[in-house]
């Protein structure tokens, strides 16, 4: 029997009124994927940059959400098409590549994780779960509607180049990391200086003028506010591992002999 996948984060975010804040998922465990698919959240991403995962935690972490009526996105180590192929094939349909600073990177993106001849992406269907084993009716002709590739800019260059990179053709959406980008601005560990702000709102200007969504990393909750009235139709506002930290931090301050030190960056 013919199956259908699920829409591409492109496409709900492209059917929401609204904009859609996500939970990080950093942890590596399915179980704590599975509790934040139930939250209610509107999105989540599994992170294999920061986070402790490989494929297999991926895959069961992805299997884990799937029931879930949650859009989760994975965030790849990096841009390198092998790595683009491999957490295609395990079934993940939304894609977010970390430190894109040029449309010619993004480019190279979109030919990664198309088939030919839109792209260069290895064919093998028929053996992963992408496809469902070949149960989902014409998956090689149709993947790239299948598929959505944001590409994360977190670089002053970067920014510099957010209308090229949004410009780029299968390019669905560009989301700024401001943890990098204070770093690469001389502001390491700064992410609400104003001046990163700046260009995180500049960024928003060029990629929305292109016609893509812009979404950012915004732990702060006044961060994020603002951020959302600026344009952002996509944004994360946590993660799994500090919201944990944070809450058992206050408790065992309310209930035991710890005193809380000041305010902790949360991202």
């Amino acid at each position: 029997m013919p199956l259908r996948l699920t829409p591409p984060f492109s496409e709900v975010l492209a059917g929401s009124a609204r904009p859609l804040a996500g939970i990080w998922v950093c942890s590596g465990s399915p179980l704590v994927a599975e509790i934040v698919a139930g939250s209610g959240t509107d999105w989540l991403l599994i992170d294999q940059e920061h986070g402790p995962n490989d494929l297999a935690s991926t895959l069961a972490q992805l299997q884990a959400v799937a029931a879930y009526p949650v859009t989760p996105v994975v965030r790849v180590p990096s841009g390198d098409p092998v790595q683009l192929k491999q957490v295609l094939d395990l079934g993940a349909q939304n894609l977010l590549v970390p430190m894109v600073s040029s449309a010619e990177q993004a480019a190279a993106l979109v030919r990664a994780v198309r088939y030919p001849p839109l792209g260069t992406r290895g064919v093998g269907s028929a053996l992963a779960r992408s496809a469902r084993w070949n149960r989902v009716d014409d998956y090689l002709a149709d993947a790239h509607r299948h598929v959505s590739l944001f590409v994360q800019i977190e670089t002053a260059g970067g920014v510099d180049d957010a209308a090229g990179i949004a410009a780029v053709e299968g390019v669905d959406g560009v989301f700024f990391g401001p943890s990098d980008l204070a770093a690469s601005m001389g502001l390491l560990g700064r992410q609400t200086h104003p001046e990163v702000v700046a260009a995180v709102l500049r960024g928003f200007d060029a990629v929305i003028a292109a016609g893509k969504p812009a979404g950012v990393n915004a732990f702060d909750p006044a961060a994020a506010r603002a951020y959302l009235e600026s344009g952002a139709r996509f944004v994360l506002v946590g993660a799994d591992v500090a919201i944990l930290a944070r809450a058992t931090e206050a408790l065992a301050a309310e209930f035991g002999d710890v005193t809380l030190p000041g305010d902790r960056p949360s991202y």
